[in-house]
């Protein structure tokens, strides 16, 4: 069978509402089975159409043929941050273009909207030849993945991603129209998205209006979009069968037992360290003074959501009926593997061995190789400047997979962004994270010494921020910053760059030979585990005839399931929340933070709650769909295609998703869209959105 009927084969088996489907291979019979629920080639379309893939991490929607995008405030939460200063806090305050001419570029802000898929597995796997080592495999994988890339931008004009599926066993090109030009248009104030903080982070009841709106631009116009979502005119309500499309990030149900064990005891456990070591840093920063605060906000909430996010993987990692069920599986399917495997070392033993190895450089790699530690944008510039250089010299097939000629635009987007860079805060940054290279490989290290070039961490990271010129600097108090030469160095080449006195450039040409070797081992390895993975998957197919949809990859998934809510420690959790239980929720905890209210809403609570209309207004709602970090800003639709709300989290019951999906009591939260017009009108008087909201674009166009 092709490898495109093996997907559409796969597609067809699952357990309870489980799965995130591709769109080119839907859960089409148990939809009819279960629900009830047949999907046409145009429903399926538009919303495909509608969805955008957001370079923050996050999707999100049109919600009007003039290129208007609802997501989550917490996607957009660091474009936000760089476009406020000192005086215009626009994370506490909140923002509102009332005209076209006062919505706000943000700067490095991609949208992605998929156009078309096209399945490239054979292509992709005929590269890989058996004599091949695994690094050479690596490489020519990586270089006809490329090449398809470049083909396909070069007939359509639309970037191109092969996006890897199945952990090997199956190659997409997916083809997106790019945006570039995006623009802020609404935002409210940071505490109202997120009321509750971290204490009710991944927690339900929840009453957050985490919500944004974003406008695509195209040549300088608001960008005219062949397709958008309505506003749905029958609001959902328990029970109902709801869809989300988004962009999942990454889950881990079809990796073998050794690589589940080794995120329960290596990787998740490091990745832990680090988030609680940032926690701490940020939160020390951010009580320096109001501007440090503000500084720091963004990176805080994304990294105390990060935190939590993990300790609920963990916990369902160190969880023994969860391992010993994925043991039971393994087990068996090892078994059935073994009776019609041929000679030579089984997936299972080639998965091991390539772990082991990868689990034999962690630390090392990610300090490295990953940048854990050079904690600072300037760093992040002087490594894609440098590189960029190098890699300009070799065919584009040959390069390291992010200088490829189909990722350009992408790339000197991130590296031109116009975001504002502030000293005190690099240096604090940099500082902690050259502190914990020292701590994890030990101050006696070559490559630490050589960095650290017999200074303190807290020396070196103010030496190397004062003299670095790469990005756009910000001063405390108002003086002229030095220049910014990053588009100079980028256009001059590897003779400016070579000649360049730089420091920060100085220490991201020190460890590229080391960070370059390392990454060739892991690719190697992750090469093995892909080869092995895929001969998994044949096998899975050949021996049931049907497999659960693929692993999440942050590409376009549709996930199902219904408005319900769930019991939880002997108590009834109920779908939905209200504005009245904001407002009680407040009162509860006495407005003390992280439960107090933005002053517009202390202002007009008493109007508010004088309106009964209002109070009963559903703010947020749970369901059973299937989701993970990247649906963050996905629309939540009804069985006509309509808006019923957009997800921005799940419950603490739903992070283990990532290795088990669990439909009794995990949940998918969502703003409930009645509770996003209900402010939009009522508290911030945005009557003009509104009416673009509700008429699917701007009057006159």
């Amino acid at each position: 069978m092709t490898a495109a009927g093996l997907l559409v084969a796969m597609a067809a088996c699952g357990r309870a509402d489980e799965g995130m489907w591709l769109f080119s291979a839907p859960p089409a019979e148990r939809l009819v089975r279960d629900h009830g629920v047949r999907l046409t080639d145009v429903w399926l379309e538009r919303l495909q159409r509608s969805c955008v893939r957001v370079n923050s991490g996050g999707s999100g929607a049109f919600v009007s043929a003039d290129g208007l995008v609802l997501t989550n405030h917490h996607v957009a939460a660091q474009a936000i941050q760089k476009l406020g200063t000192a005086s215009r806090d626009l994370l506490r305050d909140g923002f509102q273009a009332r005209t076209l001419a006062e919505e706000l570029a943000c700067p490095g802000l991609e949208l992605n909207v998929l156009v078309s898929i096209a399945d490239v597995t054979d292509r992709v796997q005929a590269a890989v030849t058996t004599p091949m080592s695994a690094e050479e495999a690596a490489a020519a994988r990586r270089a006809v993945m490329a090449t398809i890339e470049q083909e396909s931008l070069a007939a359509s004009g639309l970037r191109s991603d092969v996006i890897t599926l199945y952990q090997g066993g199956a190659f997409h090109l997916y083809r997106f129209r790019r945006y570039t030009d995006v623009r802020l248009v609404f935002a409210p104030e940071q505490q109202i998205a997120f009321f509750g903080g971290d204490v009710d982070n991944f927690e339900f009841p929840r009453f957050d209006l985490d919500i944004c709106l974003l406008r695509a631009y195209d040549e300088g116009r608001p960008a005219r979009v062949p397709h958008h979502l309505s506003w749905a005119s029958k609001p959902a309500v328990a029970g109902d069968l709801v869809f989300v499309a988004g962009h999942p990030g990454n889950t881990d149900r079809r990796r073998t037992v050794a690589e589940l064990l080794s995120m329960r005891d290596r990787s998740v456990p490091f990745q832990l360290q680090t988030l609680n070591r940032l926690e701490t840093l940020l939160t020390a920063y951010s009580q320096r003074g109001p501007e440090e605060r503000r500084q720091a906000r963004a990176d805080l909430c994304g990294v105390q959501n990060g935190r939590k996010s993990r300790e609920g993987l963990l916990a369902g990692l160190l969880d023994p009926a969860i391992v010993d069920r994925l043991r039971a599986a393994e087990a068996a399917e090892r078994t059935a593997l073994e009776r019609t495997a041929g000679a030579g070392p089984s997936p299972y033993r080639r998965i091991e061995r390539a772990q082991a190895e990868l689990d034999r450089i962690l630390v090392r790699h990610r300090m490295v190789e990953g940048a854990l530690a050079f904690n600072s944008r300037l760093f992040a510039h002087a490594r894609t400047i440098l590189r960029a250089a190098d890699e300009e010299a070799l065919p584009s097939p040959d390069r390291l997979r992010e200088y490829r000629d189909s990722n350009r635009v992408s790339l000197a987007l991130d590296l031109f962004s116009d975001e504002p860079l502030h000293d005190a805060y690099e240096i604090a940054k940099l500082s902690d994270s050259l502190t914990a290279f020292a701590a994890a490989c030990g101050g006696d290290d070559p490559t630490v010494k050589a960095v650290l070039a017999g200074r303190t961490p807290q020396d070196r990271a103010a030496e190397l921020v004062t003299g670095s010129r790469l990005g756009r600097r910000v001063t405390a108090d108002g003086s002229p910053a030095p220049a910014d030469q990053r588009r100079t160095l980028s256009e001059g080449g590897r003779d400016a760059i070579a000649r360049s006195a730089d420091p920060m450039l100085a220490v991201a040409r020190l460890v590229d030979a080391e960070a370059r070797e390392l990454r060739t081992v892991a690719e190697a390895a992750e090469e093995v585990k892909r080869q092995a993975h895929g001969e998994l998957a044949a096998a899975r197919f050949a021996r049931e005839g049907a497999a659960a949809a693929p692993d999440a990859t942050f590409s376009l998934r549709l996930s199902y399931g219904t408005v319900a809510g769930y019991e939880d420690a002997g108590r009834r959790v109920e779908a939905f929340t209200t504005f009245a239980g904001l407002f009680a929720r407040a009162t509860d905890r006495q407005e003390l933070p992280p439960f107090d209210l933005p002053a517009r809403w202390r202002r007009e609570r008493p109007r508010l709650e004088a309106d009964a209309g209002f109070m009963a207004t559903p703010l947020n709602v749970v369901s059973t769909a299937d989701i993970i970090g990247g649906n963050s800003g996905s629309p939540v639709v009804d069985r006509t295609g309509a808006l019923v709300a957009v997800i921005f989290d799940g419950n603490l019951q739903s992070l283990a998703a990532g290795i088990a999906y669990d439909d009794r009591r995990a949940r998918a939260i969502a703003v409930e869209a009645r509770g996003i017009l209900a402010a939009l009108e009522r508290v911030y008087a945005a009557d003009a959105l509104v009416a673009e909201l509700m008429a699917g674009g701007l009057p006159g166009r």
